[in-house]
């Protein structure tokens, strides 16, 4: 089993005196694909605040979706619903999408910028941080809580507040 928290140690650091959105998202890419196993693709997918759909960040892997209808897929379903999607078979979830054909489980974490979105007062959601892997049921509870400890670093140290930053 993965140490996640040596990982979020390890994200703290490189995310805690650069706080620009895009080498943060950068390395957490980097660093998550090289410390877990069996995995075909990691990234992010950041929220288009004019549309709420997801647009292509920074990842580790094949080339990928570029844009992602908000409500659609894995990653669209937990943008939309604020929620932790651990899918153990993509083929049987409602309305999955192939980006690669080797995918066949897969776990999505929405990111919260740090600052409130005006109408609820809450952090609002910024990116989500997707995790492909060959193997099906690859992603566990403790692998799904492991991650939310490395998310909470991401929100704590990005800034989202320029999304088209650089």
């Amino acid at each position: 089993m993965p140490d996640y928290t040596l990982m979020a140690e390890q994200m703290r650091s490189l995310a805690e005196s650069e706080p620009l959105w895009l080498p943060v998202l950068a390395n957490a890419s980097a660093l998550l694909n090289e410390a877990l196993p069996d995995l075909n693709w990691v990234g992010f997918y950041l929220r288009d605040p004019g549309d709420g759909s997801l647009v292509l960040g920074p990842f580790q892997g094949k080339t990928a979706c570029i844009r992602i209808a908000e409500g659609r897929g894995v990653c669209g379903t937990a943008a939309a619903k604020d929620e932790i999607q651990l899918v153990p078979d993509v083929h049987k979830f409602p309305g999955h999408i192939a980006c690669d054909s080797a995918s066949n489980s897969e776990i999505v974490l929405p990111v919260h910028s740090a600052g409130g979105n005006g109408e609820t007062g809450r952090p609002g959601i910024a990116a989500v941080l997707d995790i492909d892997s060959p193997l099906y049921n690859r992603f566990s509870e403790e692998d799904r809580d492991g991650l939310a400890k490395i998310v909470r670093v991401i929100e704590e140290c990005a800034d989202f507040s320029t999304w088209y930053a650089l």
